[in-house]
């Protein structure tokens, strides 16, 4: 049986589909390349709205789209150094 993703992976994976769309992804595509169902997909993204790791944009054509902030970017870093951590313990 598949492992679930625990909510720091989740938290990560849709960062980092983020970051791979050049920084600009609309919100369709973010939902399909997280893997969630769209429940789920709203309650992390207005998370991570909230507390300021993406940003919610509409511009004047009323395309929508997110973008990952300076504080998403520096998440990401450190999350990649704690899996290093982790691999280099064997854990």
């Amino acid at each position: 049986m598949a492992k679930k993703r625990e909510r720091l992976d989740i938290i990560k994976d849709i960062l980092n589909v983020i970051m791979k769309s050049r920084n600009n992804i609309k919100p369709t595509r973010l939902l399909y390349s997280s893997n969630l169902s769209p429940q789920m997909f709203k309650e992390y993204v207005n998370e991570l709205v909230t507390k300021g790791f993406i940003k919610f944009e509409i511009d004047k054509n009323d395309k929508k789209t997110f973008q990952l902030t300076k504080k998403g970017q520096d998440f990401l870093i450190e999350y990649k150094v704690i899996e290093e951590f982790i691999d280099n313990f064997g854990l």
